[in-house]
């Protein structure tokens, strides 16, 4: 059956080329670790990759029982990890993926620079990597205040005082983070419209720039 759902779809779009083009693409041998232990170096983009979509589809879930306002905020996410099912799963995921994501990210950036992937002709895809870098810790700041407990308050005070710190335009960042003079309503909401939608919005048309121009290009090898 899936194979004649193929074939009505394949007559119609004519997609067989395309998914040929994608498993049909063979990876040098510098990145295969059964060839070369080494290479598994090389394996950090696809493994942030991995952790990226496993965030956005626990993130996904999550926004089905978040309640983004600062009377509910903290008991919805209370029965999330309590009361719903595998909830404290997807939950833990989401939470020490965002960490991990981080931590791979920076591996992945360090083996591009150690490995100088990051020259001629492959300059503009390391701009994006940093512009991917930024975004996913980001992600990460705007995350920690959505359960909206003490800890989350006070780490955004933190993190707002030292956006507040940079020269000419930290009071404006300040502001535009918080949405007031104050940490409340409205701080929450912006953060979690940020999370949800502009950053992630973002990540993924850098991650489409970032994979066309490595079809383009190629994997880098080694110096």
């Amino acid at each position: 059956m899936l194979q004649k759902v193929y074939d009505w779809v394949d007559e119609r779009l004519d997609i067989t080329p395309l998914w040929r083009d994608i498993a049909d693409h063979e990876v040098p041998e510098h990145v295969n670790p059964a060839h070369h232990f080494s290479a598994f170096v090389y394996c950090f983009g696809g493994m942030t990759f991995f952790v990226v979509v496993i965030q956005i589809l626990s993130g996904m879930f999550l926004t089905m029982y978040y309640v983004p306002d600062i009377i509910h905020a903290y008991e919805s996410v209370y029965y999330l990890q309590n009361e719903v099912t595998h909830g404290m799963i997807v939950r833990g995921m989401h939470h020490w993926g965002a960490s991990l994501v981080i931590v791979m990210m920076f591996l992945h950036t360090l083996r591009v620079f150690f490995t100088g992937s990051y020259k001629k002709p492959r300059e503009l895809n390391w701009v994006v990597g940093v512009l991917l870098f930024f975004v996913i810790l980001a992600l990460g700041f705007t995350g920690y205040l959505l359960p909206w407990d003490m800890k989350a308050y006070f780490a955004t005070v933190v993190g707002l005082e030292i956006a507040e710190a940079a020269p000419f335009v930290g009071e404006f960042a300040r502001i535009l983070m918080a949405g007031g003079d104050i940490i409340g309503a409205q701080t929450l909401a912006r953060f979690f419209a940020i999370h949800v939608f502009f950053l992630p919005g973002a990540l993924l048309g850098l991650l489409g720039a970032h994979f066309f121009m490595i079809r383009k290009q190629g994997i880098s090898g080694p110096l």
